[in-house]
């Protein structure tokens, strides 16, 4: 048993306990979507420090036809109407290219032209128009007449992250009775159909879609990286953005109707036609948004070209979609940094050293993460980062209290010159606390406690010299330990009596302090109280002597300083605040009220203690007296025992 207690309480034990223990607490954090936000930053981060594409021929399949407010200041109307649409659109057609997309709403007609512009729409299956489904907030938009039960349409809708940051994109929604294609989806495929490519079903998993002869787009699920119940309906991907916020060539509608442009810009590509007038507020953030830049948006119009232009990339060039780890996997990534950050704990103790060594780790870590980004993967930094640095704090205090222990040894010989409190704080603040190799004397506040048995002598005479020195060791080793565990210094023995210091050596600076400081005094009386019982049934049995015992305490200014030659020093407490506890310890009870009668254990303190107990006692005053050397009354209070509610909490 003690075997499996000492490894149990062994350093490496320790830390993996430790390690586990973040890990849970990590991942139930994350499940609850608190770190979601840090995560998506993240996100956006490694995406701002992704290498750009700068293939021309990639960006060049794609050119925009942009309306911007000086358009439609020439056009000296808005809407457009559909003449002037037609109009756009017959020019394209004669510069040949393979797709044309309509990014303007045209559910409503806006005359003159609208027959125009559906013999257009009707004539010219390469031309694609949108519709919206809309949501909660937002109706949904039909397409045009002339396109509807048709291919040509595609929906514009877009995935906006709480934040208002686009990171994905739809390619295709069921809305229970049909499929229906995205707008970006729709164009990618006219493109592709040249090329010979066309939607395949993935050979390893049917249900996904494969564009070219290794691309397959796995389809985003609502846990996929940092996210946390995402909205993942539909069939939906990660947008990288590679490619720049003006890679792609764009004509103002003004050049396009001049007949400003050449026919080989058009000829063979995607024509994407959109608004990027600030007055039609159709802008988007993106990870870009977060940026110091002040173009934090972009069009619409420019964000479908994004996502049709990693359609294509990926379908002809062989790139890869952005890949997240499963569960188990992200799990097992973050216990086995939750755990490193625990072996890190047992090595580093100085607040320098591990300052440094945090920084290079979480440093380490952001790179080994940003590399896997470069190759596609998207692996959770935040919760493992932080669950590193947890461990590594948490154990980091256990491994120097453990040191603590252990040095107990070296200590123990050396306190046997001093106590081994001083000697713990020598050993700790040698260079500031001694001054001629004895400690610094200083005035302080803290509680003194005195205790004494009752009918000692009487016990003392009725013993043999051995028997009644070992009845007494006994009694004098329980208390002291209680002392011990309740913080206090063990000051003096003084035959039947002791005296123990709550607050020293270092000075307590705050109330706060003080009052916990006479709390543990007043906490380790009641559980002398509790042990003198205890001992009295044992000695009872053992046919010995059994007795009482007489407890002061007073909280008060105080000497701490040491005592002696330099052979034997010792160290002490002088002063009024030791001379009251003394005092009140030896009361003689015909001075006061003692009723309800007292017990075995008299438990007495000064007004001065009763102020820092914040009522956790249930005292009685039992008078007021005038201490020998002192003129003035004090206010007596005998300690009950704990407040109820604080018996029930335990």
């Amino acid at each position: 048993m003690r075997s499996l207690q000492r490894q149990l309480r062994s350093p490496l034990s320790i830390s993996l306990l430790v390690s586990i223990l973040v890990f849970f607490t990590i991942t139930g954090l994350r499940s609850t979507g608190r770190l979601e936000y840090l995560e998506l930053a993240t996100y956006d981060w490694f995406i701002r420090l992704s290498p750009k594409d700068k293939d021309p021929v990639s960006h060049s399949r794609i050119v925009l036809i942009t309306i911007s407010e000086r358009d439609i200041h020439n056009q000296g109307r808005w809407p457009l109407t559909d003449s002037t649409i037609a109009k756009v659109l017959k020019t394209l057609t004669i510069y040949q290219p393979r797709a044309i997309g309509l990014d303007i709403y045209r559910d409503i007609p806006v005359p003159p032209g609208s027959e125009e512009l559906d013999e257009i729409l009707t004539q010219n299956s390469h031309i694609v128009t949108v519709m919206k489904f809309g949501n909660d907030v937002e109706i949904g938009i039909p397409p045009p007449k002339a396109h509807e039960n048709t291919d040509q349409i595609g929906f514009n809708d877009i995935i906006v992250d709480p934040g208002g940051i686009v990171r994905r994109s739809l390619i295709f929604l069921d809305d229970g009775k049909t499929i229906s294609y995205s707008f970006a989806l729709r164009l990618a495929l006219l493109y592709l159909q040249e090329e010979g490519i066309t939607p395949q079903p993935d050979g390893s998993n049917p249900q996904h879609i494969r564009l070219g002869k290794t691309t397959t787009i796995r389809p985003f699920e609502s846990n996929d990286g940092g996210y946390v119940g995402a909205d993942a309906r539909g069939y939906q991907f990660l947008l990288d953005f590679k490619e720049t916020q003006n890679t792609f060539p764009s004509i103002t509608l003004t050049d396009l109707l001049s007949g400003k442009i050449e026919p080989e810009i058009i000829k063979d590509k995607i024509v994407m036609i959109g608004v990027t007038a600030e007055g039609v507020k159709d802008f988007f953030y993106t990870p870009y948004s977060r940026d110091s830049s002040n173009n934090q948006q972009v069009s619409g119009i420019s964000l479908h070209a994004h996502m049709v232009s990693q359609l294509l990339r990926t379908s002809l060039a062989g790139d890869t979609y952005i890949l997240t780890m499963n569960d188990w996997l992200e799990w097992l990534w973050i216990l086995v940094w939750s755990v490193i950050g625990g072996f890190t704990g047992l090595k580093i103790r100085s607040p320098w050293r591990f300052s440094l060594l945090a920084t290079s780790v979480i440093l380490f870590h952001a790179c080994i993460v940003y590399f896997a980004f470069l190759s596609k993967w998207w692996i959770p930094f935040v919760p493992s980062a932080i669950a590193w640095f947890l461990s590594a704090v948490v154990v980091t205090p256990y491994i120097s209290k453990l040191e603590k222990e252990q040095r107990a040894l070296l200590m123990h010989l050396f306190s046997r010159h001093v106590s081994k409190e001083i000697a713990d704080v020598v050993w700790k603040q040698r260079d500031q606390f001694l001054e001629g190799n004895r400690p610094r004397s200083q005035k302080i506040t803290a509680t003194v406690l005195f205790t004494d048995l009752k009918g000692f002598t009487s016990v003392s005479e009725k013993m043999e010299p051995q028997a009644l020195m070992n009845w007494l060791n006994t009694y004098m080793e329980t208390m002291a330990q209680l002392v011990v565990e309740h913080g206090g210094v063990i000051d003096d023995y003084a035959g039947d009596g002791l005296k123990a210091n709550f607050g020293v050596p270092l000075p307590r600076n705050s109330e706060t302090e003080i009052s916990q400081d006479a709390v543990n005094a007043v906490n380790c009386a009641l559980a002398m109280e509790l042990k003198m019982n205890q001992l009295n049934t044992r000695w009872q049995e053992q046919n010995l002597p059994t007795t009482g015992m007489r407890i002061g305490i007073f909280t008060g200014s105080i000497v701490a300083g040491s005592l002696g030659s330099a052979q034997r020093l010792k160290y002490t407490t002088i002063g009024d605040t030791a001379n009251i506890a003394s005092r009140l310890e030896s009361l003689d009870n015909n001075t006061l009220d003692m009723s309800p009668p007292e017990t075995g254990c008299r438990i007495l303190i000064g007004e001065a203690t009763l102020r820092y107990l914040n009522h956790q006692f249930v005292t009685l005053k039992v008078g007021e007296t005038t201490l020998k050397g002192r003129s003035e009354k004090i206010g007596v209070y005998r300690i009950v025992g704990q407040n109820g509610s604080l018996q029930n909490q335990k």
